[in-house]
């Protein structure tokens, strides 16, 4: 999703983006108006850029899933289904 476009559809110059990571937006949530992300979007994302999946996971959830910046902090999504996961077991 385009970062631009959901800013303009929902008329907010205050949603928090995460630089990079456009591709793993799967949408908005309307009550709290936060960026919602895809978990297996974010840690593809890192393994493209060259971690391994190990890495990419303990990164995430350091990094990403572990920060607090304030009240439009995104909202993470883990949009595996049973078949994924256990392709990368």
């Amino acid at each position: 999703m385009n970062r631009q476009h959901l800013a303009e559809l929902h008329c907010d110059e205050d949603l928090l983006f995460m630089d990079g990571y456009d591709d793993a937006i799967i949408g908005i949530e309307e009550m709290s108006n936060k960026v919602v992300y895809s978990v297996p979007k974010i840690i593809e994302i890192l393994m493209k850029q060259g971690a391994t999946r190990e890495d990419a996971i303990e990164f995430y959830e350091y990094n990403q899933l572990g920060a607090y910046v304030g009240e439009r902090t995104p909202i993470f999504v883990d949009t595996t289904d049973a078949t994924e996961f256990l392709k990368g077991v």
